[in-house]
């Protein structure tokens, strides 16, 4: 089976009247055959996209839960193909294949095997599939099994909530690591910045944009933006840094389409780490895009820009108007991408998951074992705690210590022996 992903470039040669009534980026699936009916009528598959069309009014505005849920019902069609059942089939055969398909992504394959997470979430993607298709009576059963409980809200009001007994059991939460605690943010940043625990000069390291790394991560770590928010924040829309430095926070804006739910809010940035931002802006950055002649498709030009907006393309327009495709369009006027990270060359730079990622595992490879799994939204759990601890408020309840696991306790924070021969040796 194909997923691809709708545009409407060229339509006007595709022998139509009028633009389809597709959303851009809609998920489709598609047979490897190319072929959407048969002699027994339309396939499932047309009717899965009817269903997933039908995300942007039904709760799920955004794409990536587009392309999530799309992803779901691959995955299962797929396996049901594989076993030749029909993807309607009788509700037994399907409750089988269910079963099959749990052991398959629970402890099957390597690479195909879901965290309870992630299976949890494809079994509410195809138990919504399957009502829908029931209430449109393309099918006359659900596969799954429901049971309704009572909960109380932290208000005291007692609640009923309906649960999908096909779900398994997450982690608690009180147990999950979701943010970092100083000491562990204080050696991201310096390993970031290509530096040792002690913020001197790591010479084994290799890496490069160690400015850019640093100013943004940075940046997100001081004012909580969303991977979405920091990617597409443009280098306009930076606050400019007051001409002392200043222990009050810096107002940081934030545009509406770039902000989760497209509501827009403003946060803060401490001066430091504004002041890093600025270094980054006018070394770095400006070597890295100086000359550049880096150009999208459909590239929008700016001109004449401020830090409310810009002529793009010889209109007047405001940031805050520009939704996240747009800015990854936007051409500076020396040349290079407007975003506020770039690479070498001008090209905007939106992969921190992998930057995240080798960063931590160089930390647990050289200097501290016990350093987590780091990933762009930690940041902000980060900067909500760390929030939490300037305004004086206890971060756990008494007699409810976070455990990270069997064996030895170590305090919150603190490094390992070998971190901290690590620290120290540097």
């Amino acid at each position: 089976m194909i997923l691809h992903y709708f545009s409407s470039a060229g339509w006007e040669e595709w022998g139509l009247h009028e633009r389809p009534l597709i959303r851009e980026a809609m998920p489709g699936l598609v047979d490897e055959d190319l072929c959407f009916e048969d002699a027994a009528g339309p396939r499932p598959t047309v009717v899965m996209n009817l269903w997933l069309r039908e995300l942007p009014v039904s709760g799920a505005p955004s794409p990536k839960s587009w392309r999530t849920y799309a992803q779901a019902l691959k995955g299962w069609a797929e396996f049901l193909g594989a076993h030749r059942i029909p993807v309607f089939a009788d509700r037994q055969l399907l409750r089988d294949a269910l079963s099959l398909y749990a052991e398959y992504r629970l402890s099957g394959p390597l690479e195909v095997r879901l965290s309870p997470a992630s299976w949890n979430l494809a079994v509410k993607t195809l138990s919504s599939f399957y009502q829908w298709a029931a209430a449109e009576e393309y099918t006359p059963t659900v596969p799954f099994s429901y049971v309704r409980q009572s909960m109380t809200r932290p208000d005291g009001a007692r609640v009923e909530v309906t649960r999908n007994l096909a779900t398994v059991r997450t982690g608690n939460a009180h147990a999950t690591r979701k943010y970092l605690e100083r000491p562990y943010t204080d050696l991201l940043m310096h390993a970031l910045a290509g530096n040792d625990p002690a913020g001197e000069r790591d010479v084994s390291f290799r890496g490069r944009e160690t400015g850019r790394n640093a100013a943004v991560i940075g940046l997100a770590l001081s004012s909580g933006l969303r991977s979405q928010e920091f990617t597409h924040l443009t280098v306009y829309e930076v606050p400019p840094l007051p001409c002392r430095r200043t222990v009050v926070p810096v107002p940081l804006v934030l545009a509406p389409p770039t902000a989760k739910g497209r509501k827009g809010r403003s946060t803060w940035i401490d001066y430091d780490d504004l002041a890093r931002v600025h270094d980054y802006i006018g070394w770095e950055r400006a070597a890295a895009a100086e000359g550049s002649w880096w150009r999208p498709r459909d590239p929008l030009f700016v001109e004449a820009p401020t830090h409310d907006g810009a002529l793009i393309n010889g209109t007047r327009r405001r940031w805050h108007t520009l939704t996240p495709a747009e800015r990854l369009r936007l051409v500076a006027p020396g040349g290079g991408s407007a975003l506020l990270a770039v690479q070498v060359g001008g090209k905007p730079f939106v992969d921190w998951a992998t930057v995240l990622r080798r960063t931590a595992q160089r930390i647990r490879d050289r200097f501290e074992p016990s350093f987590p799994h780091v990933h762009p939204h930690v940041t902000r759990h980060t900067f909500a705690m760390a929030t939490l601890e300037r305004a004086g408020t206890r971060l756990l309840p008494a007699g409810r210590p976070a455990r990270r696991g069997h064996g030895r306790r170590r305090r919150p924070g603190a490094l390992s022996d070998q971190g901290r021969s690590a620290a120290g040796a540097a």
